[in-house]
Order: C-alpha cells, then sequence, then structure tokens
C-alpha cells in the first residue's frame, strides 16, 4: 500500500468519512468533473491552450484523496493496482504499439 493511501485511510478514520464504495465513487466522479469544468474554462472550452498560472495542483489533490478514499473503501491496494495497470499497458504498447485496448 502506498504511503498516500495509508494517510487517506487514517484520515477517513480518524474524521469519520469513511462511506461506501458507491458513495466514494460518485465523490470521485464530482471531483474529476469539477478538474474537467477547469480545464474547459482554462482553454475557453479548447479555443485556446492551458495557462501556466491555473490552480490544477488544487483539484488534482481533490480527485487523489477522493480516488484513494474510494481504493480504501474497496479495499484495494492502490499502489498494486498502479503497478498491474502500468504492466497492462507495457504489454499493449509492446504487443499493438498503443497504450489502447486491441
Amino acid at each position: 500500500m502506498i504511503d498516500s493511501q495509508r494517510d487517506v485511510r487514517r484520515f477517513v478514520v480518524r474524521h469519520g468519512l469513511r462511506y461506501d464504495a458507491a458513495t466514494h465513487t460518485l465523490d470521485l466522479v464530482s471531483e474529476v468533473g469539477e478538474l474537467a469544468k477547469l480545464v474547459l474554462q482554462a482553454t475557453d472550452y479548447g479555443q485556446r491552450g492551458l495557462d501556466d498560472d491555473v490552480p490544477f495542483s488544487t483539484e488534482l489533490g481533490d480527485v487523489f484523496y477522493s480516488l484513494l478514499a474510494l481504493a480504501v473503501a474497496l479495499d484495494v491496494d492502490a499502489g498494486d493496482a498502479l503497478d498491474a495497470a502500468l504492466q497492462k499497458y507495457e504489454s499493449r504498447l509492446r504487443e499493438h504499439g498503443g497504450p489502447g485496448s486491441a
């Protein structure tokens, strides 16, 4: 388990923020939506490039927190899940020349 997931687990337990997986999933989707909205606004809905001064780290932090809280709720080791995903993409790149599924 990565340190960040341990930190989130301690945080949600300490503050009574442990919910079922469905609630954490909806929270994650909501946070990703907020990040997407920020990108849309920062690019004037794709009409210009991203500015360096847009506070993406705040929204990304919220997404990471929500994702790790979901991993805690599902009892999934986020580090192991990431390692498996990287191996999967490595295989796809080697076999198909791209990261997408064939």
